[in-house]
């Protein structure tokens, strides 16, 4: 992400402009020269959840206690360094950056196939790093997880790198720690990167943009403009293409030709029009009016409150955080909105309210399977009624209806525009409750209407009284397992007792009993299973922030309801012919405890009329070669503990393939609708 190439430049070309540096000594360094204030790291959220999930196993749908731990064990080191840590999470994406996403989520999506077709072909996920794709909604998780380990966490409410090169400067800290260089560029703090970070010995390297200055001949303010000219996320390679082939027609007349020479012949060219008093603005360049246009716009985004640029005529101006429906609900829900999405307290709720656009990232979803949907048209009926409840359903008292556009990348999906989607009310109401009774009465009546109304959205209001004897976290598998039996229809009993077994099983095992857990073979179809159920959680705590937060949040999140490969090796177990007691692991209160939710998902099943039937995969285990589960985790195991190899076979026939498309939401009958049957012909099972 960032600069194109400045990576590439400053570690190789230029290894000068980088640094090794001692976060510790520079905590201390920083206390002495500002001892009003504490050592501050502004921490860039997304760009560290590479680091922070380094487990080997990450299809199967994350190991989120595991995860926490890791956590913990970041942020220990930190504070032992005296190092107070502030983390900013980007959560929306501006329009001037939407091609750059669209086309990153576009090439992930091939990825995605690929990592299918290695597991089908070695019934293992693939080693290599290049293969590689974090667990579903872990940017989402990871928010309320540093929140849950008492840390300070904000989501943006703009372009997020501007807001933690904004906060970093404003409040006097000592660096950003990430892995974007566009903290090069922007007039900030010092740039730390996360992939180089040692937690042993708390050191880094720090990316000196005054030495790139010195090494480039350039001032800091010329940066945005170099910034621009050789491309970033917001002006592409091609939009400048004509400029930089001038550079370095104009450089190559001068130079032999170098690695780096991009760089060099744009900062070369920014230097032909600096006068002795600097740089003239932009008209002074060899631009077209477009493409002047098109750097102003650049330029502008890098600049933070009070700075100016050489390279523009004017000033530029801040914009301000419009909301679409301010003329239709009432401002004390969107100032509520507003500070709970900044506090990293709810989901979704703000993105729905104030820019009317929802954006869902890459899942672990097989295009070729034909029995399971992408999860972004399983829960389409789930977001139909969460925007329901937020929108008003006839705002200009006529007709018409707001809608939602959705930016949700799976496969067959193009990404050309969004889909857009008209709100419902859940499905037991004719209109929408009162949003303000929602979220700020607490009488108990409210209570009651709150949970009734979250169960509404999964199609379960009327197993509110049914539901009372279960735990928040329950409640939530119960939803989630319920919704996928029902929606996509070709749910086994093995796949429910899958699910259910590992949620009453994850309850009980410790950190250390949940290291030890291994599975000797991946199945495609327990993927994304896995990866069904962990987006699943998004959307219901996106549900519950609609409704007013009847349910704790944390009680919501997958380190209480989920671990991929308890989930698994659940999976694996019950279509081999493993016994409900077996997969309780012999425990009767486990037992009971998964015999009373399983009971409440088959009744519920029944009375939406769907039959949930046995059809094992006939998984077979067999002691011919023990796997190491150490290949699995990387970590060391007892040769005793080693799990025996799974050999199995997939029976063919099975149930008719999936056919139903991306609901079209517009007035035109082409516009907004996915074809999804050419992806999935008629296959075996």
């Amino acid at each position: 992400m960032g600069v194109k190439g400045l990576q590439f430049f400053m570690e190789v070309c230029h290894p000068d402009t980088s640094m090794s540096v001692d976060l510790k000594q520079m905590a201390l360094n920083h206390s002495k020269a500002s001892p009003d204030s504490n050592a501050t790291l502004v921490v860039d959220g997304m760009g560290c959840l590479r680091y922070w999930y380094r487990f080997q196993a990450w299809v199967h749908g994350g190991q989120w206690q595991e995860y926490m731990h890791i956590l913990q064990e970041f942020i220990t080191a930190f504070t032992a360094a005296g190092i107070r840590l502030v983390f900013i999470f980007d959560s929306t994406i501006e329009e001037q950056k939407r091609a750059e996403w669209v086309k990153r989520r576009l090439r992930v999506n091939q990825d995605v196939a690929k990592i299918f077709q290695y597991i089908k072909s070695h019934n293992q996920q693939p080693n290599s790093r290049d293969l590689f794709c974090l667990p579903s909604g872990l940017a989402t998780f990871s928010r309320f997880a540093l929140k849950k380990l008492g840390q300070e966490t904000w989501c943006s409410v703009r372009e997020g790198d501007y807001e933690i090169a904004d906060y970093a400067l404003s409040h006097n800290c000592m660096g950003i720690l990430g892995q974007d260089t566009d903290f090069v560029i922007y007039n900030t703090v010092p740039y730390m990167s996360i992939s180089k970070l040692n937690l042993s010995n708390m050191t880094t390297v720090l990316f000196s943009r005054e030495r790139l200055c010195q090494v480039l001949k350039l001032h800091v303010t010329d940066l945005p403009l170099l910034a621009c000219l050789v491309g970033n996320d917001i002006v592409s390679e091609q939009q400048m293409q004509r400029l930089r082939s001038i550079a370095l027609a104009l450089y190559r007349t001068k130079h032999r030709q170098v690695q780096g020479d991009k760089i060099y012949a744009v900062a070369d060219f920014i230097n032909a029009y600096h006068s002795s008093e600097g740089a003239c603005g932009l008209s002074s360049l060899p631009v077209h009016d477009s493409e002047k246009d098109i750097l102003e716009k650049g330029i502008r985004t890098y600049l933070l409150p009070g700075q100016t640029s050489p390279w523009l005529e004017c000033s530029p101006t801040i914009p301000k955080s419009l909301c679409l429906m301010e003329k239709f609900i009432p401002w004390d829900i969107l100032k509520a909105a507003k500070e709970k999405h900044i506090h990293a307290e709810c989901f979704m709720v703000f993105n729905v309210l104030y820019d009317g656009v929802v954006d869902c990232s890459n899942t672990l979803e097989d295009e070729n399977e034909v029995d399971l949907p992408p999860q972004a048209i399983l829960y389409l009926s789930v977001r139909e009624r969460i925007y329901g409840l937020l929108l008003p359903a006839h705002p200009d008292c006529s007709s018409n209806s707001f809608s939602v556009k959705e930016w949700f990348v799976f496969p067959g999906n193009p990404l050309k525009e969004p889909v857009k989607v008209t709100p419902k009310p859940p499905s037991h109401q004719e209109e929408p409750p009162d949003l303000m009774a929602l979220w700020f009465r607490t009488d108990p009546d409210v209570k009651r209407v709150q949970v009734s109304t979250l169960l509404g959205v999964f199609d379960l209001h009327d197993f509110t009284e049914d539901l009372q004897q279960f735990d928040a976290p329950l409640i939530a598998v119960i939803c989630l397992v319920t919704y996928i039996a029902i929606r996509a229809r070709h749910l086994s009993l093995e796949d429910v007792d899958a699910y259910l077994s590992q949620a009453v099983c994850v309850r009980y095992k410790s950190f250390t009993e949940m290291q030890q857990i291994g599975t000797p073979v991946v199945d495609p179809r327990a993927v994304q299973l896995g990866s069904l159920f962990v987006r699943g959680l998004t959307y219901l705590i996106a549900a519950n922030s609609a409704c007013g937060l009847p349910l704790k949040m944390d009680e919501l999140m997958p380190w209480k309801t989920f671990d991929g490969l308890l989930f698994h090796s659940k999976y694996l177990q019950s279509n081999s012919g493993f016994s409900n007691e077996e997969l309780l692991e012999g425990k009767p209160s486990w037992m009971s405890l998964f015999v009373s939710i399983r009971a409440v998902v088959l009744e519920a099943c029944r009375r939406r009329g769907t039959s949930i039937h046995s059809q094992p995969r006939r998984l077979q285990y067999s002691q011919e070669r023990p796997v190491n589960v150490d290949d699995l985790r990387g970590e060391r195991r007892p040769q005793h503990q080693a799990a025996t190899r799974l050999e199995f076979s997939q029976q063919p026939g099975g149930p008719a393939r999936y056919q139903q498309g991306y609901r079209s939401r517009s007035r035109h009958s082409n516009r907004g609708r996915y074809h999804l049957a050419p992806r999935w012909p008629q296959s075996h099972n």
